[in-house]
């Protein structure tokens, strides 16, 4: 893997997939960033730069851990953008990558061409998720044969009650076959730390990042899933209107991972926004 160096002497790698426009894309979790693949033959359209964000399958651990704070990994991504020699770049987070994508986005809005927001994590601007809402969206998957033991779980992690992670993960897919169940070992994270500082104390200003969005003039996709409990499609809508140019599409059957779901629609629907 390809390698640059943070700001602060990190020693980060990234994957590239494919050719043509380049897109930067950034993974959530904080995960290992293959879980991403090449986004369902996205990489037959763009050429996909996808970083390891640091403490992350090959990227470096830091000596300063705090800067495994949301906000302070906004200066890896420009560092890469800075290494490829990108004047200006088309950008994509999926789930907690896109409150990354999201602060790149108001910090460098000139180095930005178009954002896509894939099943987005809303930490970044502040759009409240209710358990109720995600109780309601997994009703609809009541005739699955593993729904028993999912809902169980998932109504003990919305009370605060101890429960199996792993309990609810079918909910995340909008097939749970042997095709989700191979994904999901490549998504799971594995630096707690990372995960725990990536929304530390300071990582998000959800008024101020509102009020930049507001004068956005980056053209937008914001793409849900129809069955995403971690990003429900309501929560979706509300985020599209935080910006002047932004289309919302709702991909049918989808989960959290849309293009593990339907590759083709995927790809298609994102080439062609990034394509306009």
């Amino acid at each position: 893997m390809p390698t640059f160096t943070a700001p602060d002497g990190t020693r980060l790698a990234y994957r590239t997939h494919g050719d043509g426009e380049p897109v930067v894309c950034l993974p959530g979790g904080p995960a290992d960033s293959r879980y991403l693949g090449d986004l369902g033959g996205l990489s037959a359209h763009h050429r996909l730069i996808v970083p390891d964000l640091r403490g992350t399958g090959r990227s470096g651990i830091p000596d300063d851990t705090s800067s495994y704070r949301c906000d302070r990994l906004v200066d890896d991504v420009e560092a890469l953008r800075e290494h490829l020699g990108l004047p200006r770049t088309d950008l994509l987070g999926h789930s907690a990558g896109a409150n990354l994508a999201v602060q790149y986005a108001v910090r460098y809005p000139m180095r930005v061409d178009r954002l896509a927001l894939i099943t987005p994590s809303t930490r970044a601007v502040g759009i409240p998720i209710t358990g109720e809402a995600r109780r309601d969206l997994a009703g609809r998957r009541s005739d699955e044969p593993w729904f028993p033991a999912a809902f169980a779980a998932l109504e003990a992690l919305t009370r605060g009650a101890d429960a199996d992670w792993e309990a609810v993960t079918p909910f995340f897919y909008g097939r749970w076959d042997a095709g989700a169940r191979e994904h999901h070992t490549t998504a799971r994270p594995t630096n707690a730390q990372a995960v725990a500082l990536f929304g530390a104390d300071g990582a998000f200003d959800p008024e101020a990042t509102r009020a930049a969005l507001a004068g956005c003039e980056v053209p937008v996709l914001l793409l849900a899933g129809e069955l995403d409990l971690n990003s429900p499609p309501p929560a979706m809508a509300e985020f599209a209107t935080l910006f002047r140019d932004a289309a919302l599409v709702q991909q049918p059957g989808a989960g959290h991972y849309p293009w593990v779901d339907d590759a083709d629609r995927f790809a298609a629907t994102v080439a062609g926004f990034l394509g306009r």
